[in-house]
């Protein structure tokens, strides 16, 4: 079974194959590294899918919930009408009037991402894609119960123990234009394609199980 795991990158998307072995790909769209890749089970990636019209997903909240001291690193989805906005100002205020309120600075800047994601879905890529967040994939990795930051050398060394353990191996992997932290974050949402694939991941929220998203896996 061969699984992808999908973060962002500074020059694009780094993605986590893993199979037998784990395997780091680096690509500027996400269908071009799915592409690179070929037959795949199940691809899991650190971007929402599946925008909300007229209120906050309930997918955050949860989210928040199970991160205590971590839950700032959850944002907000956008109104899928920011999609179509030419900038900051009209997109902050298409998200006040969507879902009443405004859109963090931090979720712009992912807004050529989340277009990326999005446009690719619509062309109907024919592979079970998932949302994931790897700050929950580790925590679940973990028993339930949140690290240090990723950022810090303990938190980066807890959570290469928790990739090991868990069959991936992703210690000594560089790619220019990539941080290690990056590739710390795909190779969890690697391990979540591949419970998803099992039929063994979690839901937020846990209904209804049979549609992939609006949903955050891990």
């Amino acid at each position: 079974m061969t699984v992808l795991g999908v973060d962002g990158c500074r020059i694009g998307w780094v993605g986590v194959v893993w199979d037998t072995a784990t395997t780091v790909l680096v690509a500027p769209t996400i269908g071009e590294l799915v592409r690179l890749v070929g037959p795949l089970e199940a691809v899991a990636v650190d971007i929402p899918i599946g925008l909300p019209t007229d209120q906050p997903r309930q997918a955050e909240r949860l989210a928040r919930r199970a991160l205590p001291g971590r839950a700032s690193t959850v944002f907000n989805a956008p109104a899928s009408v920011v999609l179509e906005a030419p900038d900051y100002h009209a997109a902050n205020a298409a998200n006040r009037g969507a879902l009443g309120l405004g859109l963090s600075k931090q979720t712009w800047y992912l807004m050529p991402k989340i277009r990326d994601v999005h446009d690719w879905l619509a062309t109907d890529p024919g592979v079970a894609v998932i949302e994931s967040h790897p700050e929950l994939c580790f925590a679940a990795m973990n028993g339930g119960v949140v690290i240090d930051g990723k950022t810090t050398l303990a938190g980066a060394a807890r959570r290469h123990a928790l990739l090991r353990d868990h069959g991936l191996d992703v210690e000594d992997v560089t790619r220019t234009g990539v941080a290690a932290d990056d590739v710390l974050d795909a190779a969890a949402t690697a391990w979540t394609a591949r419970r998803f694939a099992d039929g063994l991941a979690e839901r937020m929220p846990p209904e209804p199980r049979s549609a992939a998203s609006p949903a955050i896996w891990t």
